[in-house]
């Protein structure tokens, strides 16, 4: 399978759910994901010599694999932290309709 026929889930987290909200519905129009799935989660992380914790919304993105580079430089100047988290799950394997949904939705 090549690269454009692969799919792939990115992941990024926001601040908020309005942010979260708007991030979804410009990928969308951009046509870099077919699906945005968002979760409120409460993240631990490390950040410059200090543990913290914070609520935050995670997106889920249904997308191609080929549209991986294109959407991460979509996501890093639409999004609002200095070192956002993006990356990208394969799928290894998945239901033909909906991959083909995937395709029909960014244009693959």
């Amino acid at each position: 399978m090549s690269n454009e026929k692969q799919y792939a889930v990115v992941m990024t987290t926001v601040a908020s759910e309005a942010a979260a909200a708007e991030l979804a519905t410009k990928v969308l129009a951009r046509k870099l994901g077919a699906c945005v799935q968002v979760q409120r989660v409460r993240s631990f992380y490390a950040w410059k010599g200090e543990t913290c914790s914070d609520p935050e919304w995670l997106l889920f993105i249904k997308t191609r694999a080929g549209l991986y580079g294109e959407l991460e430089s979509f996501i890093r100047e639409n999004h609002a932290y200095e070192t956002p988290e993006i990356v990208q799950v394969p799928v290894s394997r998945g239901f033909a309709g909906y991959l083909r949904w995937i395709d029909g939705v960014t244009d693959g």
